[in-house]
């Protein structure tokens, strides 16, 4: 056992030597925490909250000098990943540190005034898939918007997108879509690291009724808009299940949305979720040769045959195309799922997904969308090209005014 946990430790440290990047949290502790002395500290992380070597956020904070780690707050899945996707978490007592962990997955998705009255300063501290349906945005900008109200400071120790600081995909969440799942009028893809986002956030009035929080944001060191997730040398933790590599945040984009309807498998209940589109009554061969022959830039589909252990078609021989991104800045990732729900309709005209699709998923799909209009659109024709524009028409313009908060060249 000793052994193996001396291995264990020499590996670790063996990653963080080969680390380009250092992340918010090992720039904060370089610089004596200097920015939190005195002060009394909440801290919202969960398991990707870590350093290179592996040590986690809270425990790095509870053992700075200077520092009063008071309260931790536990959104989807909990601080140390205890709780399954979508599942409500409870208030309870962090059993390594003895701080108190209070629920923002629950009863309240927003920090309560009760909270934060102990707390100077929260942190913010959690990887990002880039993506803006995954709620741990939400959970920032929401917890931004209840230190702004009681005029508490707001941190965040930045990260990297690992979708890439340059891709920008989808419409602006519209007013009548705003949830959880698309929180604020940014795109769905947004190209933004988690401390970019906060700054955009902040000074374009999209926190609460255009409140402004003092913020303070840490960046990386060492880290390139244009570097995949692989090259900054840090270690990878999950942010959820389903996202258990960095490839798996550039696939989240390429199914999840039509992943919401429930409507075939997408690779979740397999081995490899969100790389692919499958159901009995696709041919595999025939769905990859037609999506094959469409060259679209960055993609390639080759057939494939499973039985996926849950979800959808569970212990069932079901097939259809696992997807290859190529080249990420080419290819057109979340409009992916739609050519194929296109060439589906076209060989399928009795399969076509919203004829066939369960309609009280519709709402939860026109939500992550941030549109109806996306729905409506497809839907008349099930055709990509009835909804490009829609979905491109606010990516150059958020690309410009995005630009201005961008920390890292």
């Amino acid at each position: 056992m000793k052994r193996k946990i001396l291995t264990l430790i020499a590996a670790a440290a063996t990653v963080a030597a080969m680390a380009q990047v250092k992340p918010g949290i090992e720039v904060l502790r370089q610089n004596g925490f200097e920015s939190l002395q005195g002060k009394r500290v909440g801290l919202i992380t969960n398991p990707t909250g870590v350093d290179n070597q592996l040590k986690s956020t809270i425990d790095i904070l509870h053992e700075a000098p200077g520092v009063e780690l008071v309260a931790l707050y536990s959104p989807e899945h909990g601080v140390r990943g205890d709780v399954h996707a979508g599942d409500h978490v409870d208030n309870y007592t962090d059993p390594t540190t003895g701080v108190p962990v209070y629920s923002i997955y629950g009863k309240t998705r927003k920090p309560t005034p009760e909270m934060l009255k102990d707390v100077d300063v929260l942190i913010y501290d959690i990887q990002d898939n880039g993506c803006r349906s995954f709620t741990f945005i939400s959970t920032m900008g929401v917890a931004m918007e209840a230190c702004a109200e009681l005029d508490k400071e707001f941190m965040v120790l930045d990260r990297p997108n690992p979708v890439g600081g340059n891709k920008i995909e989808g419409n602006l969440a519209e007013e009548d879509c705003i949830s959880f799942v698309s929180q604020f009028p940014i795109p769905y893809l947004y190209g933004l690291t988690p401390g970019e986002l906060a700054n955009y956030l902040n000074d374009e009035g999209l926190i609460g009724d255009s409140l402004k929080v003092k913020l303070t944001v840490i960046p990386m060191e060492g880290y390139t808009r244009d570097m995949d997730f692989r090259e900054t040398g840090m270690p990878w933790v999950l942010p959820s299940p389903h996202i258990p590599t960095p490839e798996s945040a550039v696939y989240y984009p390429v199914s999840g949305i039509l992943g919401e309807l429930g409507y075939m498998n997408i690779g979740v209940g397999y081995t490899e979720p969100f790389k692919l589109f499958c159901a009995e009554w696709i041919d595999a061969e025939a769905l990859a040769k037609r999506l094959n022959d469409r060259k679209l830039p960055g993609l390639l589909f080759r057939p494939i045959h499973i039985k996926p252990f849950y979800s959808v078609g569970q212990g069932t021989n079901i097939q259809g195309v696992e997807v290859y991104v190529t080249d990420k800045a080419a290819a057109p990732l979340s409009l992916t799922q739609f050519y194929v729900m296109e060439e589906l309709a076209d060989m399928y005209p009795d399969k076509k997904t919203f004829d066939n699709a369960n309609e009280k998923r519709f709402s939860m799909f026109d939500k992550v969308c941030g549109s109806k209009q996306i729905r409506e659109r497809f839907s008349k024709n099930h055709k990509v090209a009835d909804i490009e524009d829609y979905w491109n028409k606010d990516v150059e313009s958020f690309r410009q005014s995005s630009q201005k908060y961008h920390l890292y060249k």
